[in-house]
């Protein structure tokens, strides 16, 4: 028997296929209820798309820890033999939700996981760098990888005039430009959680900690011609590929591995570990294996579980602790506030954003679109004499806290011994990358200066790639001269 259509507070209605009117010809009427549930409903389906990531794919799947590390961490999920449920997803920065999956740009790589202990999330890239140091200058960063506010267009010339005068920029900018700005697929790129974070073990004892989610598909990557031809075949390229893969059953993984830094050696490393331009050297820090990390599942509704995905660095938990990283600082308040301006204060209620595996006793109430509750019975406030939960220190755990001086400044990161703008950019360029992700390189650049990048900020471009590299920045400056004189 097939089921009767209802309102969305169930009462059925009469037809799916007519509006209630003054007659035949006569106008509709207002009091056609479900006439007008529908198209306001209809008118709201969207939520605000996010300012940035704005196009994106996720899939479900399990993390399954096959190492011991339990000497750096206490946290639950990272136990020996432990299983947890999680949710990732995948993005493009600078695009909306239109724009085609294969446009040059890093790539969000979000991951929530539903431990007992509450959920976990790791918001990262799939570069182990970002352009910036300090959360101040991310709302000019981002708008200048947007669109100029008369024309609505992207603009070369804006980006490169925000790249060349913060030098910081130039170990992502490099990446960017190198074969990893444009993945082959999802499923044929690395993670990074991107940030410094710290570890606490059981006996109290500190470490801080960088995440780095292997592929094990292998890193490839899309030449600029080909990025381009799909750009124009297929917008949806990278959503459509992870979603076929799972439901072939092809399921992609990761080796999730870690870099451990005992906290006395932070102060006098070469580089500073908290700034998020730099990398830790693996020869100084070796990738310790975690686990393995398998997307299994779709989403069975698009909109529900990835587009109403909330993901956010304060989302911690025990044994896991924040660091003197000032971009994840800044994220801790930047992000959460995002979800309640995007999807509403009560976002953590919506079925990906909620605990599964762990008991919620929070005293958050009311607002809009709140449909779970406590008990009558429950206090609203806390402390209480009642019953109501209380805040346990032991079951929190050390919160991962460091010692720092009480002075208020405003100043950049200490500096470090081989700390500098273009020293690890430099470094990847002539240590790192082959003879023909050189080349690659300079194509990929020249042909993006000539996207439109104008004095005096073509000069500073030259001079920004000389910075990183002398050889490299003048192959880059003879190719945009000789097409421009061609």
């Amino acid at each position: 028997m097939t089921k009767p259509t209802t309102t969305n507070t169930g009462i059925p209605v009469s037809s799916d296929d007519e509006s209630l009117t003054a007659g035949t010809q006569g106008p509709i009427l207002l009091h056609d209820h479900y006439l007008i549930e529908k198209l306001a409903q209809f008118n709201r389906e969207r939520v605000p798309e996010r300012i940035v990531h704005a196009k994106g794919s996720g899939a479900f799947g399990e993390l399954v820890i096959t190492n011991d590390v339990s000497a750096y961490t206490k946290a639950k999920l990272f136990q020996p033999g432990k299983r947890t449920e999680s949710l990732v997803r995948f993005s493009t920065v600078a695009g909306e939700q239109g724009s085609p999956d294969t446009w040059r740009d890093p790539r969000g790589f979000a991951v929530k996981f539903y431990t007992e202990e509450g959920n976990y999330d790791i918001v990262g890239n799939n570069t182990p760098v970002f352009f910036i140091k300090d959360p101040i200058k991310f709302p000019d960063f981002i708008r200048s990888q947007k669109r100029l506010p008369g024309s609505g267009l992207r603009d070369h010339n804006m980006q490169w005039d925000f790249w060349t005068l913060r030098p910081e920029t130039a170990h992502q900018v490099t990446w960017l430009m190198g074969d990893r700005g444009i993945p082959k697929t999802y499923r044929h790129m690395d993670g990074f959680g991107s940030h410094t974070y710290q570890w606490v073990n059981a006996a109290g004892e500190r470490f801080w900690v960088k995440y780095h989610f292997k592929t094990d598909q292998g890193v490839e990557f899309l030449t600029q011609a080909e990025a381009d031809e799909l750009a124009g075949k297929d917008a949806d390229f990278h959503r459509r590929d992870l979603y076929d893969s799972i439901e072939r059953g092809e399921f992609p993984s990761w080796t999730l591995k870690v870099q451990i830094m005992p906290v006395a050696e932070a102060e006098g490393y070469r580089f500073n570990p908290f700034d998020l331009t730099k990398v830790w050297s693996q020869k100084d820090y070796p990738l310790i294996e975690v686990g393995k990390w398998t997307l299994n599942r779709n989403p069975r509704n698009f909109h529900v579980e990835i587009e109403q995905a909330a993901f956010e660095p304060s989302n911690l938990v025990p044994g896991v602790g924040f660091s003197p990283d000032k971009m994840l600082l800044g994220r801790v308040f930047a992000y959460a506030d995002a979800h309640r301006y995007r999807i509403g204060t009560n976002y953590a209620q919506l079925p990906p954003n909620r605990a599964k595996a762990a008991e919620v006793n929070s005293y958050s109430k009311e607002g809009p679109m709140r449909y779970d509750f406590n008990d009558p019975e429950v206090p609203v406030y806390a402390p209480n004499s009642f019953g109501g939960a209380h805040a346990d220190p032991e079951k929190a755990g050390d919160e991962g806290l460091w010692n720092y001086d009480g002075q208020s400044v405003r100043a950049g990161y200490i500096q470090h011994r081989e700390d500098g703008d273009f020293t690890q950019a430099g470094t990847l360029v002539r240590e790192v990358l082959d003879d023909g992700e050189r080349d690659r390189l300079v194509g990929n650049v020249v042909g993006h200066i000539l996207g439109g990048v104008q004095e005096p900020v073509l000069s500073r471009v030259f001079e920004y790639w000389k910075n990183v590299d002398t050889e490299l920045g003048k192959r880059i400056e003879e190719g945009v001269r000789s097409s421009l004189n061609g």
